[in-house]
C-alpha cells in the first residue's frame, strides 16, 4: 500500500498555497481524505472520518475566499482529538462508555478553529478518557506509530501525533494532562505544544483531571503551532479556569534572536534513566543554542523526582470525581436496564462494561485517595508536594528564561512492552508531568534520530506561565538548525516510506 502524495508538510505552506490559489480547499481536503483512507487500516489514527461534512465545509471556505472574506486559515484542513465535543458528530473519548454519544454542541476550541475557517477531517483516536502513555487503552484499538507500526505512538494523544507524522492531517488538536501532547509528539517526530494552564478553554473538553488538563496542538513546526493557537485561545466565561488576558500574536517573535536568552538545564532530568543517545541529541541542541547567542546554565529542582508519585495521586483523585458523571442515567452506555434492576445495579453494570482496565485502575486509586481517613494522607499531602514542585520551577525561572530537557527518556517502545507494568508506563512521563503540576507551558520539538532503529527523539522546552511565546522562539531556532544540518525536516525522513511498508 502506498499513500497518495501529500499536498504539503506544514500549515504555513498550506496557507501560502491557498492564498496563491495553487489549489482550492476542496482539492486540499479531498487529498487529505484520500490519504486518511489509505493509511487508516494500518495506523488506526481516526475514530470518525467526517468526509462529506469536510468537503462541504471546504466548499464554503472556497466561496468565502472568492468573496474576499477568508482569513489566513480559511480552508485549512485539520483533525480533532476525540476528547473535544463536536456538534452532530460522535465524541467517544476512546471509550465504550461514549461509543454512541453524539455531542449537541462544539467545544470552545472546536468553535474557535471553525470560526477561523478550518475544515474538520474527523475525530482522532486516543487512550480511553486520556488515560495512558501509549495509545493501547482505546476501546477502538491501538494507534500505530508511522515510523514503525510495531511501536506505540505515545499517548494519550497518539492519534493526533500519528496523523500529523504520517501527513494524513496537517495539524491536530490534542490535550495534555501529564505529557499527553508532548510525549507522543516526541515519539512520532512532530511538534507538540501544551499552553499555559487556562490559556485554552476546557469547555467542551471531556474532563480527566481538571487542575491538570490543558488543550493544545500537534503540528509539524513551531510556526504552525503559533498560527493555530491564536484562534483556540482567549477568555471563556464558561470555563472557570480560563485566563482573562489578551492573546498575543505568537508568530510575532518567531524570528527573534536568542542573544541574551538564558537556558536552564534541569539537572534532575539528566539522570540514569535517560537513554544515552537521547541525551546526546539534547547536548548537541544545547551547543547550537549557545552558538546562536543563548547562555546555558545548570539549574536544580530537587523536588522534581516526586512529580510522578504526586501526579498519580492528584490525577486519579480528580478522575474519580469527574468520571462519576458516567452513571448510565443521562447519556452514553446503559447496560442491564430490563425493568427488574435498581438504578444502582444498572449503574454498576454499566460502569463495569463501559470502562477499560486502565480507567478502572485510576478510578479505584482516586476513590481510595479521597476516602474518609485517607484524604489528608494522600491527596492533601500530594497537593503540598505539588506546591514544592511549583516553587522549584519558579526558582529555576528566576535563573533562566526557559528550561530545556529530554521530552521522554527513550524512543518509541514496542506494543505490549509496558502495558502490563503500570509503573514502567507511568515513568515514561517523568519529564513532562512537572509542567502540568505547575500550570506552565511546554513544547516538544523533534530532535534527531536517537537509536539504531532510526526512531525520533524529542527536546522539551518549558517557560514560565503566560510566557508561551518564548517556546516558539526557541523551537523555531532549533528547527531552522535542523533543516540546515539535515537538509530537510525530520518529518521528511521516514513516515512516508514506512507507512504500508
Amino acid at each position: 500500500m502506498s499513500l497518495p502524495a501529500a499536498p504539503a508538510a506544514t500549515v504555513a505552506e498550506l496557507v501560502r498555497g491557498l492564498a496563491a490559489k495553487r489549489y482550492s480547499s476542496v482539492e486540499l481536503t479531498r487529498a487529505y481524505l484520500d490519504r486518511v483512507a489509505a493509511a487508516q487500516p494500518e495506523l488506526n489514527a481516526f475514530i470518525t472520518v467526517t468526509g462529506e461534512a469536510a468537503l462541504a465545509a471546504a466548499a464554503r471556505a472556497d466561496e468565502a475566499r472568492a468573496a474576499g472574506r477568508g482569513g489566513p486559515l480559511t480552508g485549512v484542513p485539520l483533525a480533532h482529538k476525540d476528547i473535544f465535543c463536536t456538534e452532530g458528530v460522535l465524541t467517544t473519548c476512546g471509550s465504550k462508555m461514549l461509543a454512541n454519544f453524539v455531542s449537541p454542541y462544539d467545544a470552545t476550541v472546536v468553535a474557535g478553529l471553525r470560526q477561523a475557517g478550518t475544515v474538520m477531517l474527523g475525530k482522532l483516536n486516543m487512550d480511553e478518557f486520556a488515560m495512558g502513555s501509549s495509545n493501547e487503552t482505546s476501546y477502538f484499538g491501538p494507534v500505530r506509530n508511522p515510523w514503525d507500526t510495531a511501536r506505540v505512538p505515545g499517548g494519550s494523544s497518539g492519534g493526533s501525533a500519528a496523523a500529523v507524522a504520517a501527513r494524513i492531517a496537517p495539524a491536530a488538536t490534542a490535550t495534555d494532562t501529564g505529557g499527553s501532547i508532548r510525549q507522543p509528539a516526541a515519539l512520532c517526530g512532530v511538534t507538540g505544544i501544551k499552553p499555559t494552564y487556562g490559556r485554552v478553554s476546557r469547555y467542551g473538553m471531556i474532563a480527566f483531571a481538571s487542575s491538570l488538563d490543558q488543550g493544545g496542538l500537534i503540528t509539524v513546526s513551531a510556526e504552525d503551532a503559533a498560527l493555530l493557537l491564536g484562534p483556540m485561545s482567549g477568555f471563556d466565561p464558561r470555563d472557570s479556569t480560563s485566563v482573562d488576558s489578551p492573546v498575543p500574536d505568537y508568530t510575532a517573535t518567531l524570528a527573534d534572536s536568542l542573544d541574551g536568552l538564558t537556558i536552564g538545564l534541569v539537572k534532575e532530568f539528566f539522570d540514569d534513566g535517560l537513554d544515552a543517545e537521547c541525551g546526546a541529541r539534547i547536548r548537541e541542541a544545547i551547543a547550537v543554542l549557545e552558538k546562536q547567542g543563548a547562555r546555558v546554565r545548570e539549574v536544580s529542582c530537587p523536588n522534581l523526582p516526586l512529580s510522578v508519585p504526586t501526579y498519580y495521586v492528584v490525577a486519579p483523585a480528580e478522575c474519580s470525581s469527574n468520571l462519576a458523571r458516567f452513571d448510565a442515567m443521562r447519556y452514553g452506555l446503559r447496560v442491564g436496564d430490563d425493568g427488574t434492576r435498581s438504578a444502582e445495579e444498572v449503574m454498576s453494570m454499566t460502569r463495569e462494561a463501559g470502562f477499560g482496565s486502565e480507567v478502572k485502575r485510576r478510578i479505584i486509586l482516586g476513590t481510595y485517595a479521597l476516602s474518609a481517613g485517607y484524604y489528608d494522607a494522600f491527596y492533601g499531602s500530594a497537593q503540598k508536594v505539588r506546591t514544592l514542585i511549583q516553587r522549584d520551577l519558579a526558582a529555576a525561572f528566576a535563573k533562566a528564561d526557559v528550561l530545556v530537557s529530554p521530552t521522554a527518556p527513550t524512543t518509541a517502545f514496542k506494543f505490549g512492552e509496558k502495558i502490563d507494568d503500570p509503573l514502567a508506563m507511568y515513568l515514561n512521563d517523568i519529564a513532562t508531568i512537572p509542567a502540568n503540576l505547575a500550570g506552565i507551558p511546554g513544547m516538544s520539538i523533534p530532535n534527531g534520530l536517537a537509536d539504531e532503529d532510526g526512531l525520533p527523539s524529542g527536546l522539551q522546552i518549558l517557560a514560565p506561565a503566560r510566557e508561551d511565546a518564548r517556546l516558539y522562539r526557541v523551537g523555531a531556532a532549533l528547527e531552522a538548525w535542523h533543516e540546515e544540518v539535515w537538509g530537510k525536516r525530520m518529518i521528511d525522513f521516514a513516515p512516508e516510506l514506512k507507512v504500508g511498508a
